[in-house]
């Protein structure tokens, strides 16, 4: 029915809970405004990836563009950089690319073909994250940044997730899994060092880590089926 339509009850409770709670911290903590935006648009924007809609990505443009003012106060320039310069763009080519690999046997209403990643690109991906996490990492040491090897590891984590999403990989949700426990080590340690009211992000990250698990179950399940119906 409507927008809820094929959506599990885990789905529509996972989604409604954590927004209440994000509402909560807003009045509760006096959070900002632009934070629950940012988290609320973020829930909207992994669930509908968890469901394999493309519809994740409109959601998508407005939570890099607020996440990423957010964390430039901060000082977690990584988390900015990684927002504007990549993720920002990339929801854009997301749309196109998601939209020329519909699916054509609708499993629950998700709508693209989902792929499995084999053991050479597992070992690619692996070797291309360390190097690039210890590069960036000195390279944020270098601009004065706070946190900068876990803000590394996160940034360098999301881009290779990002990119296994755009590619329909099942196994992006391991990245993301990684991403979103130290995105919350990230904005604990912000938020405990540095003060400020923006919980919404711990709340938003916790979430992201929720989704996340179920994710990697659902896409697995999508594929099998997927492949059953073609056969």
């Amino acid at each position: 029915m409507g927008i809820f339509r094929n959506w599990t009850r885990f789905e529509i409770g996972w989604l409604f809970t954590f927004t209440l709670v994000n509402i909560y911290l807003y009045f509760a903590w006096s959070d900002s405004l632009i934070g629950l935006i940012s988290s609320i648009t973020g829930m909207l924007c992994v669930v509908l990836v968890a469901k394999g809609k493309i519809s994740n990505y409109y959601f998508g443009i407005v939570q890099t563009l607020t996440y990423a003012y957010i964390a430039y106060g901060y000082g977690l320039y990584g988390e900015v950089m990684l927002n504007t310069l990549f993720y920002f763009p990339v929801q854009f080519i997301g749309i196109y690319l998601w939209k020329q690999n519909k699916t054509e046997h609708g499993v629950k209403g998700e709508d693209v073909k989902v792929n499995r990643l084999t053991k050479t690109g597992w070992i690619y991906t692996v070797v291309s994250i360390l190097i690039l996490t210890i590069s960036y990492g000195f390279f944020l040491k270098y601009l004065g940044g706070n946190n900068v090897w876990t803000d590394s590891a996160t940034n360098v984590l999301s881009i290779a997730a990002q990119i296994l999403m755009l590619k329909r990989f099942a196994e992006q949700w391991i990245l993301w899994i990684s991403v979103n426990v130290l995105s919350i080590f990230l904005w604990l340690s912000a938020l405990l060092t540095q003060g400020g009211n923006d919980f919404s992000m711990l709340v938003m990250w916790s979430a992201f880590l929720v989704n996340s698990l179920y994710g990697y179950i659902n896409w697995r399940k999508l594929y099998v089926k997927q492949n059953q119906e073609v056969v």
